[in-house]
C-alpha cells in the first residue's frame, strides 16, 4: 500500500489533489487549535498529530483543488464549533481561501453531478468530486464507501486512513 501511496504522489504534484470534507475540516480545526481536533464530533477521530500529518502531505502537491460544495460543508460544519474557535476557524477559512494561491476551485454543475450513476448513494458533494477529480486530481478523503467506490471507477484516490497507519 505504501508503494501505491507514494506512486500516486508522483503523478499529481503539479495536477493537484482534491481534498474532501472531513480532511479540509481537520485542516481547518488544527490550524486553529489542534487540541480542539479530539473534542469537536466532526474531528475526533483524528489526533492532533494527524493534522501535522496532513500539513506534511499536502505540501506535496502545488494545487489544493475543492469544489463550491466541499467549501459549504466545511462552512456548515465548522459553524458547529463554540467560540472564539468558530470565528477564528472562519478567520483562517477566509485568508486560506484569499491568499493561498494553491487553492483551485472549481464549479461543478449540480446538472452533471446528479447524473451520475449512484448519485443517491453518494449525494451532490460525492458526485461533484468524481466529476471533478476523473483524469485530472488526486481525491484525499478519509470516506471508506467513497474511496472504494472511485478505485471501482479507476479513479485516483488515497483514503487518509491509510497514510495514517503507515504513518507516511
Amino acid at each position: 500500500m505504501k508503494d501505491v501511496i507514494h506512486s500516486l504522489i508522483c503523478r499529481y504534484p503539479q495536477k493537484g489533489i482534491l481534498v474532501d470534507t472531513n480532511i479540509l475540516l481537520l485542516f481547518l480545526v488544527g490550524s486553529v487549535n489542534p487540541e480542539r481536533i479530539t473534542k469537536f464530533n466532526r474531528t475526533q477521530q483524528f489526533i492532533p498529530e494527524d493534522y501535522e500529518l496532513l500539513l506534511e502531505f499536502l505540501a506535496k502537491f502545488q494545487k489544493l483543488v475543492t469544489t463550491p460544495n466541499i467549501l459549504t460543508e466545511v462552512n456548515s460544519l465548522a459553524n458547529q464549533l463554540g467560540e472564539p474557535e468558530r470565528s477564528q476557524c472562519f478567520a483562517i477559512f477566509a485568508r486560506f481561501a484569499q491568499n493561498v494561491t494553491r487553492l483551485n476551485e472549481h464549479y461543478i454543475k449540480s446538472l452533471d453531478a446528479v447524473t451520475v450513476d449512484r448519485f443517491v448513494k453518494f449525494g451532490l458533494t460525492d458526485c461533484g468530486i468524481l466529476t471533478l477529480a476523473r483524469g485530472k486530481h488526486l481525491v484525499l478523503t478519509d470516506d471508506l464507501k467513497l474511496t472504494n467506490y472511485l478505485q471501482s471507477l479507476d479513479i485516483d484516490v488515497i483514503n487518509f486512513n491509510n497514510i495514517r497507519i503507515f504513518h507516511w
